[in-house]
C-alpha cells in the first residue's frame, strides 16, 4: 500500500502456509518499506534491501541475533537499562538470523513507554505467553517500542522514523475495511479448492473495481495522508458496494420468464431417503 495515497499497489493471494515476509513484496530503489513485527525476519528484510529498498520495521528482538558495528553481540536489555522513560535512543546494529546468515545493517530506535503504558504491555505479554512465565528480559523489553531502520539518523531523525512507523496502522484500517464491507475474510468455499481460489481472486477484483469507482467519484485527495483528512471511506465504500452489486450480478436485467429455469437448476438432486 502507498501510505500517501492509501491505495493498494500489490496484492498476493497465497495458500495458508505462506508466511508474511518482505520476500513477496516487489520493491525498487527509492522505496521505503514500513512493516510490523510479523515481517521482522532477516531473510525477508535482506531480500528487500537487495532490491534497493530501505526499511522501517518493528523489531521482534528474539527472532534475530543482534550485534554492534564490530560484530560483537548486543544485549538490548543491558544496553537500554538506564534509559529514561519517554525518550528515544538510536543504536547502530547488525542483524543476523538465528542460523547466522542474511545480514542486515541499520539502526534500532528504542522508545521507552511511561510506567503505566509499560505495565499494560507487560500484562499483555504475560497473557500471550503460552507456557509458564515470560523471561525477565521479555517482560523488560515489552515496555519498549523497538523500530529497526536502514535509514541513517542523519537522513531521517529518530522522531521522524517513529512517526512514519505509526502510519503503518493505515494499512490495518484498510484491511479491516475490506473485511467489514466486502467480507473478504469470509471464504465461501473449501480451503485449497479451485473454487476458493476463484472466490479470493474475485473478491480482490471486486475491491479493485470499488476503489477505482470511489476515486473517480471523490478524487484522489479524499483521504491522503499529507493533508488534513476530508472524510472517512467506510460509509462511502458501503454506499458504492450497494450501488455496484446489482451491476456485477446483472440483477437489474434478469428476465421474469427465466425464473422457472433458474429454480430448476437450483433444485436439489433427488434423494433416496425422503
Amino acid at each position: 500500500m502507498d501510505l500517501v495515497s492509501l491505495q493498494f499497489i500489490e496484492v498476493l493471494v497465497s495458500a495458508v502456509h505462506t508466511g508474511e515476509t518482505l520476500k513477496h513484496c516487489t520493491l525498487a530503489p527509492g522505496d521505503v518499506a514500513v512493516a510490523d513485527r510479523g515481517y521482522a525476519h532477516c531473510q525477508g528484510m535482506r531480500a528487500a534491501v537487495k532490491q534497493g529498498a530501505e526499511l522501517i520495521v518493528r523489531l521482534k528482538p528474539f527472532s534475530v541475533v543482534l550485534g554492534d558495528a564490530a560484530g560483537a553481540p548486543v544485549e538490548l536489555g543491558t544496553a537500554l537499562k538506564r534509559q529514561k522513560t519517554a525518550t528515544l535512543r538510536p543504536l547502530a546494529v547488525e542483524l543476523r538470523s538465528t542460523g547466522g546468515q542474511h545480514e542486515v545493517r541499520g539502526w534500532v530506535h528504542a522508545y521507552r513507554w511511561h510506567a503505566e503504558h509499560a505495565k499494560r504491555a507487560r500484562q499483555t505479554c504475560r497473557q500471550g505467553h503460552k507456557k509458564g512465565t515470560p523471561k525477565a528480559e521479555s517482560l523488560f523489553l515489552a515496555g519498549w517500542v523497538l523500530v529497526l531502520t536502514t535509514l541513517a539518523p542523519a537522513v531521517l531523525s529518530a522522531q521522524t522514523i517513529m512517526a512514519l512507523y505509526r502510519c503503518r496502522w493505515q494499512g490495518e484500517i484498510a484491511i479491516q475495511r475490506w473485511k467489514r464491507v466486502l467480507d473478504v475474510d469470509a471464504l465461501r468455499a473449501q480451503a485449497n479448492s479451485p473454487l476458493a481460489e476463484v472466490w479470493l481472486h474475485g473478491t480482490v477484483l471486486d475491491a479493485w473495481m470499488l476503489e477505482r469507482r470511489m476515486r473517480r467519484q471523490l478524487g484522489d485527495s479524499w483521504g491522503r495522508l499529507e493533508h488534513e483528512r476530508l472524510g472517512t471511506w467506510w460509509r462511502v465504500w458501503g454506499m458504492l458496494q450497494d450501488e455496484m452489486a446489482p451491476m456485477m450480478t446483472g440483477a437489474l436485467f434478469w428476465k421474469e420468464e427465466a425464473w422457472a429455469a433458474c429454480l430448476q437448476v437450483l433444485a436439489e438432486r433427488p434423494r433416496r431417503r425422503k
